[in-house]
């Protein structure tokens, strides 16, 4: 044991390595996805530097967004070209939580009934999904 650190255990009663801190983002342009991610769901800026943003929401995540000249973006659903994570953001009306996320920069990928995919400015798959806050 590392002086003040303290192995978590899980909720299944096991001993695990660590603790989730941060969820990252890779991006050519961190701060136009910054401003993208705050207008759209008011994530917080928290640090900033040229090659990485902090940024935190509202109950308890951490993103980072991390500079990244030559990535390249999934090309959802093309196989090919993986999306290999995307984020689901719950709201209570799935039309207006669709355009204002196109308003800000993001573009439609495929509408549902019940979720919209969009792309970030960046290029990552995150969906727009109709729910209410206490369902999972």
């Amino acid at each position: 044991m590392v002086a003040g650190f303290v192995v978590p255990v899980g909720e299944n009663g096991q001993m695990a390595i660590g603790k989730l801190k941060t969820v990252v983002l890779d991006a050519p342009d961190i701060a136009r996805l910054s401003a993208f991610y705050s207008e759209l769901v008011g994530w917080t800026r928290k640090y900033a530097e040229h090659e990485w943003i902090t940024m935190t929401t509202d109950d308890g995540w951490r993103i980072g967004l991390q500079r990244a000249p030559d990535h390249v973006p999934p090309q959802w659903p093309d196989a090919s070209h993986p999306q290999q994570a995307h984020l689901d953001l719950r709201v209570p009306d799935l039309a207006a939580g669709t355009q204002k996320a196109v308003e800000l920069g993001a573009e439609l990928l495929r509408e549902n009934e019940r979720w919209n995919t969009l792309a970030d400015p960046a290029g990552h798959p995150f969906c727009i999904v109709f729910g209410r806050p206490d369902t999972k």
